[in-house]
């Protein structure tokens, strides 16, 4: 069973290896945008709480996005594993992901988890975000989000670190080269 986790600043191309990889492997790329999003247009008792918080502009409570996160790795399609995107983005997170992978007597559910960082100095997410185009990014805001998502992950890199879980990936070369690299890491040969 293969239980990939992607960490990566924006603009690292994370979602796009991730469902490249997932592909490749046969498994759902599963990211928490795409999970509220669902649950909100379902109408779901998770997705109706989800949506007041959005209605207000707030960001949806922790607890709220692990309940959708456990009940899509329910799903049928999820039994052979998963990629996660954008999921854990904190060590609390990271720790309530790996209490649920393991069984009530401690076991691993199988298969061993793995964290993807993918690595791409600051000035080249910045030149590709600005080329993205989007109105309220410029380079001010920009590094603002790099410094504010490196604060939040350092602590997460370092949690999969120190369990021997993470693969550092250069992900500043060539989107094809990206993805070889990455299949190495995850499924050698």
């Amino acid at each position: 069973m293969q239980q990939v986790i992607f960490l990566g600043p924006p603009g690292s191309g994370k979602g796009t290896q991730a469902a490249r990889i997932a592909e490749i492997l046969q498994i759902p790329h599963i990211s928490t945008g795409d999970i509220l999003r669902a649950n909100v247009s379902r109408e779901t008792p998770l997705g109706q709480q989800a949506k007041t918080y959005m209605d207000r502009g707030d960001l949806v409570p922790d607890q709220l996005v692990l309940d959708m996160v456990e009940e899509r790795l329910k799903e049928p399609d999820a039994q052979k594993g998963w990629i996660l995107d954008g999921f854990p983005r904190t060590v609390s997170q990271a720790e309530f992901v790996e209490e649920k992978l393991l069984d009530s007597d401690g076991s691993s559910s199988g298969g061993e988890l793995q964290a993807i960082n993918l690595d791409v100095p600051d000035d080249v997410l910045v030149e590709r975000l600005l080329a993205r185009g989007r109105q309220d990014d410029n380079e001010e805001t920009i590094r603002r989000r790099l410094q504010v998502y490196r604060e939040q992950t350092a602590p997460l890199i370092e949690f999969y670190s120190d369990r021997g879980q993470l693969h550092d990936v250069d992900g500043d070369r060539s989107m094809d080269e990206v993805t070889a690299c990455l299949k190495k890491a995850i499924a050698p040969e």
